[in-house]
């Protein structure tokens, strides 16, 4: 007899959680905040972002507790904190403490425009875009480290600490609290790829970036492809001694264990999502509004980025509508998103070339009453998105490159019915875990267009088998595995680690 495999929830990494840290005081440091606080019409109101990161960490915090100190971006945020820039959150069931940084505008172009958005982050996703690296945006990522490194230290205070810094935005600050702190336990998890040594060493401060990322005890990456091209990175550039055996490396006397973590979601909060009265009504207002009645549906929801493959698809979905004429009228695709980092040009030619594949396959196969390709370029509401989930017969992930694509697992989540198509890059971390989606290189266009045709003639009960084997993988491997494996190779294995590096 086959038996399930117990399931992470809430209640049991609030106990691991308490087990682990001990008299420890969990703080999350990252740019982005998890509460977002504007100003509309003189009233104070909130919203969560979307984005991996809020969706994987602000569960984890509402279980935990602790303190997450983040950059206040919003119009109202500095309403909202008290006279040390807190406030406590969630607003309407308040359980941990938010903390904000402030940036002055030319510090926020320097830090995240410059030198995280316009040189890191095409650096580490391999894009067929230059990386963009100017000493004054290094200048000024320096200087908000330390920013983001004094608010850390005043918010611990001497306390013992357990400090989780998120992604590319804070290389440096590992380093900085390790400095000025070493008993404070240091953990990080990048969000993103790490490139292969070739790539990386384009980048002029490497040395630097890797020197503040290894003041960490822990370094997490989604997949293991990204933990050997760090190693190897450290390795070449420091000469830092790789003990491959333990994923451990040993820089300046100090190890760092450098391990894989692939993120998740909440499995069971988007499973119950999908089937409120609230997400069927909202099915149902979409299927008339857009006119989706006897159509096959499928879906894209994206962060408008030259990394997700959004001109790729349409051109494949171009191409399928060419080479299988039969479906013209009968398969529509719906492509949600929202634009990002405008001020980076980049992302404008983006919008344009966009614009213009859209127009490409809507000015040739539609008609007065029929568009093939609708385009919703708006911030979405998570009930819209997730009636557009119930409703898409299959989704489509071509990421260019990615480091998880969360996006894959709501979309297996969301389908309570066991039923739809996930075709998806090969490209993503989520490609290694989902291996009953129909793995596609966005490149290949025809290849591309034959896996729409697949995931639109695909029989009920294979698509039904496939989508039972999906979502198996991402209810056990969900958000709170995720969290809790973290949670123990932080503090136990940096309680290891921390041996004389001779020992090894």
């Amino acid at each position: 007899m086959i038996t399930k495999a117990p399931v992470w929830d809430k209640e049991a990494l609030k106990r691991l959680a308490q087990r682990e840290l001990g008299d420890f005081k969990l703080v999350i440091v990252s740019n982005r905040q998890p509460y977002i606080h504007e100003l509309i019409e003189g009233k104070l109101s909130y919203a969560v972002p979307s984005g991996g990161l809020t969706t994987a960490l602000d569960p984890l915090m509402q279980e935990c507790g602790g303190t997450w100190v983040a950059y206040g971006g919003g119009r109202g945020d500095w309403l909202a904190v008290d006279d040390k820039n807190r406030i406590q959150v969630p607003p309407d069931d308040p359980s941990y403490t938010l903390r904000l940084v402030w940036l002055t505008e030319q510090e926020q172009q320097g830090y995240y425009y410059g030198f995280s958005n316009e040189g890191l982050w095409p650096l580490c996703h391999n894009a067929f875009i230059e990386p963009t690296f100017k000493t004054p945006d290094w200048q000024t990522y320096q200087t908000v480290n330390n920013v983001f490194a004094r608010q850390v230290l005043d918010e611990i205070d001497g306390q013992p600490a357990a400090v989780f810094t998120q992604d590319y935005h804070l290389a440096l600050l590992p380093r900085l609290l390790r400095d000025a702190d070493p008993d404070i336990i240091t953990g990080q998890f990048w969000h993103i790829p790490w490139p292969t040594y070739e790539i990386f060493r384009i980048c002029p401060w490497g040395e630097e970036l890797l020197d503040g990322l290894l003041g960490n005890d822990l370094l997490g990456f989604h997949i293991g492809d990204h933990c050997d091209n760090f190693l190897e990175a450290a390795s070449r550039v420091l000469g830092a001694r790789v003990h491959a055996e333990y994923n451990l490396v040993s820089h300046k006397d100090e190890a760092t264990l450098v391990r894989p973590f692939p993120i998740s979601v909440d499995f069971e909060q988007i499973n119950e999502e999908s089937q409120s009265q609230e997400v069927t009504d909202e099915v149902g207002r979409l299927i008339k509004s857009m006119g989706l009645g006897g159509q096959i549906v499928g879906l894209g929801i994206d962060r408008i980025d030259y990394t997700k493959g959004i001109p790729h698809r349409i051109r494949a979905f171009g191409r399928f509508l060419e080479k299988y004429p039969e479906y013209i009228g009968k398969v529509v695709f719906v492509q949600a998103g929202v634009m990002s980092r405008t001020d980076i040009d980049a992302y404008q030619l983006l919008s344009d070339q966009i614009d213009q594949e859209l127009a490409n396959v809507n000015n040739r196969y539609g008609t007065d009453n029929w568009l093939p390709i609708i385009y919703l370029p708006d911030d979405l509401p998570s009930v819209t998105l997730a009636a557009l989930r119930r409703i898409a017969r299959f989704c489509v992930v071509s990421s260019l490159h990615d480091g998880m694509n969360l996006v894959a697992k709501e979309y297996v989540a969301s389908r309570f019915d066991e039923d739809g198509v996930l075709i998806l890059s090969p490209f993503t971390g989520a490609a290694s875990e989902l291996v009953d989606s129909v793995i596609v290189n966005p490149y290949a266009t025809d290849d591309f267009a034959d896996a729409i045709l697949e995931s639109v003639v695909m029989p009920y009960e294979l698509r039904h088998e496939r989508m039972v084997r999906m979502r198996t993988v991402v209810e056990e491997n969900n958000i709170y595995m995720w969290a809790a494996r973290l949670f123990v190779d932080l503090m136990q294995g940096t309680r290891r680690s921390r041996r004389p590096i001779r020992s090894f």
